[in-house]
């Protein structure tokens, strides 16, 4: 199974309203993106456990750890989570840029270093959620 159709049976076993604003974000997120590299995480580690909720990623970055080994990986990521959804911002340095920059705009959200939690779509700002994932982007080119 390529990407796209592991992308489309994850989004189709979601419960509605989740299936609707991930197709929405699924979407959405390539056209402000474009020609960006999608990734699919099914959540399980290398012996099958799983250990997060299924991610869509898009974007390239290479994440460089403290040891110098260096790792690909996506720079936004969507995923449902058992009260809604949250959009992963990778790659921003200073943990209280995305609280600090787009906290206070975007509406009914937690937002972290790294991710902004909602319940559904029309609980946001999406200019504002675009503004966040534009910045981030931009910030790990």
């Amino acid at each position: 199974m390529n990407i796209q159709e592991q992308i489309k049976k994850y989004i189709d076993s979601l419960p509605e309203p989740k299936h609707s604003d991930i197709e929405v974000l699924h979407k959405h997120i390539p056209k402000l993106l474009p020609k960006c590299k999608l990734w699919f995480l099914d959540g399980k580690d290398d012996k099958g456990k799983i250990v997060s909720n299924p991610n869509i990623g898009y974007g390239l970055q290479t994440i460089k750890y403290a040891d110098g080994k260096t790792k690909e990986f996506y720079q936004i990521g969507i995923s449902a989570n058992t009260t809604g959804i949250s959009v992963y911002i990778m790659g921003i340095g200073d943990k209280k840029y995305l609280p600090e920059t787009y906290g206070k705009t975007i509406g009914k959200a937690s937002v972290t270093g790294y991710c902004i939690k909602f319940k559904t779509l029309k609980d946001i700002n999406i200019d504002t959620l675009e503004a966040a994932i534009r910045d981030g982007v931009e910030q790990t080119k």
